[in-house]
């Protein structure tokens, strides 16, 4: 993907936080209201070539069926699509439990819909793409409150660096008790995949998809841990 293109679309995103931020929505509520707009969307690109994976949401409460809605029927029915996933079991319902539909004026909502999130294949774009809507929206974000943006991500420039000097292993588990978005996590499954990807046993490759990141704390005693609780910004 070509820079302007990248910028292009965070441009686009911008402008919808400035519209919603007219409406009365924070860049906050903007940014939990996107997210869970794209999971949506990116869950319904994962049943289409080259993927053709089961969708992981069920029938009628799924991409299709709030791209098919306008007016007020769209307002209720991405409600309704947010309730009934919240009640939804494992790690669906995790991702939606308390979701609320904060967005009133469903025009906007359409078009946020129609012209930013399903006008693009999300699931194309690498990490930094999304990563710099989302943490552009909280540094702005961030200026509304004074406790700043360290409580809810550490720079991508430092996660690489810190991961970079731990060099975790695929026979480590990595902890983050303070796991914010998971940024230290994601970064060193990357890590792993990047310089032991062709080398990688069967055991490890479980160990990678099922136990190798631990974000609570509560790391295995029996294998070594990388902490990084000495870092004080949530990532």
């Amino acid at each position: 993907m070509s820079d302007n293109h990248t910028q292009r679309i965070v441009n686009k995103a911008w402008s919808f936080a400035h519209v919603l931020r007219d409406d009365g929505l924070s860049y906050m509520e903007y940014t939990e209201q996107i997210t869970f707009l794209l999971f949506l969307k990116m869950a319904h690109e994962r049943t289409l070539p080259p993927w053709n994976q089961s969708s992981m949401v069920p029938d009628g409460l799924d991409w299709p069926s709030l791209l098919a809605e306008d007016g007020a029927d769209l307002e209720s029915h991405y409600r309704h699509i947010l309730t009934e996933l919240s009640r939804e079991d494992g790690m669906l319902g995790e991702i939606f439990r308390r979701a609320r539909q904060q967005i009133q004026n469903p025009a906007i909502l359409k078009r946020l819909i129609v012209d930013l999130i399903d006008r693009e294949d999300w699931s194309s774009f690498a990490a930094d793409v999304k990563g710099d809507i989302y943490e552009g929206l909280l540094a702005k974000s961030a200026q509304e409150s004074p406790k700043g943006a360290g409580q809810y991500f550490t720079p991508r420039s430092v996660i690489r660096a810190i991961v970079d000097v731990m060099r975790p292993g695929p026979d480590d588990t990595v902890c983050d008790p303070a796991c914010g978005t998971g940024g230290f996590l994601l970064a060193a499954h990357e890590h792993v995949l990047r310089e032991h990807g062709s080398t990688l046993d069967p055991d490890q490759k479980r160990h990678l998809r099922g136990s190798f990141v631990q974000g609570d704390g509560h790391c295995p005693r029996d294998r070594p841990a990388l902490h990084h609780e000495s870092v004080p910004a949530r990532d």
